[in-house]
């Protein structure tokens, strides 16, 4: 069976000044359909930049990254933007919600962002609706919702075009243990009650370890978990 998502022997070198900084060093692995991953590391693994390549936001020196049958290295500018809209949902640390909007408002504006190209189905939006326990805080604008209803809420603007991936960078980083628990929970939710692809970058082992399986980078290359001594650490594993 093809893989949902391939990346290719993908390699990303930063240039600062005169000094060339690799981020990605010939990274390949595979994604099925429906799966949930977590990719983890330390700061400075290559982490954020692979988020960029998987989400069309910036190009590989070299490599290539596949995503149910579209190749992003042969792919326009104008022909990744419109494949960004209709395949991708994105959810940052920061939620990004407009405040003067409210939650259903912030949630159906993705849809109207990805026009043609964006799905419209009242009775998805709905279910995803129901599925993070929002339907009762569609009328309420950001400021009158806690931390852990707003990554919610932009969970679901992620989720409303029923995107091909979900792309997910530190969802938990603004977030206290309590709602951190609830979003990830979600999360695991939205991929077991949907089918959702998720692919989630964290630095944190406890967040990881909602996904089905687990990705490690170190100095932009990826390694067997024990050769993440953070990881190890972090784990309480001996080392």
């Amino acid at each position: 069976m093809a893989a949902f998502i391939e990346a290719e022997n993908l390699r990303k070198t930063y240039r600062v000044g005169k000094i060339e900084v690799p981020a990605l060093r010939s990274v390949s692995f595979t994604v099925q359909r429906g799966e949930f991953v977590s990719i983890v590391g330390p700061s400075g693994s290559g982490k954020s930049t692979l988020f960029y390549l998987l989400g069309g936001l910036t190009r590989a020196d070299s490599g290539r990254i596949v995503i149910d049958g579209d190749d992003f290295s042969k792919l326009s500018d104008a022909e990744r933007t419109t494949m960004r809209k209709r395949k991708i949902g994105f959810v940052f640390q920061k939620f990004n919600l407009l405040p003067t909007l409210d939650a259903n408002s912030n949630i159906q504006i993705a849809q109207d962002i990805a026009g043609k190209n964006g799905q419209n189905d009242p009775a998805y939006v709905r279910k995803i609706t129901d599925l993070l326990g929002l339907s009762k805080r569609l009328h309420h604008r950001p400021s009158e919702l806690s931390g852990g209803e707003q990554q919610r809420v932009a969970l679901a603007r992620a989720l409303v075009n029923q995107p091909a991936i979900v792309l997910a960078d530190e969802p938990t980083g603004n977030l206290d243990s309590q709602n951190s628990e609830i979003v990830l929970s979600m999360l695991r939710q939205s991929n077991r009650e949907l089918g959702q692809t998720i692919m989630m970058i964290t630095h944190n082992p406890e967040a990881a370890s909602y996904a089905n399986r687990i990705i490690h980078l170190r100095d932009g290359q990826i390694v067997a978990p024990e050769q993440d001594p953070q990881w190890v650490a972090k784990r309480g594993d001996p080392a």
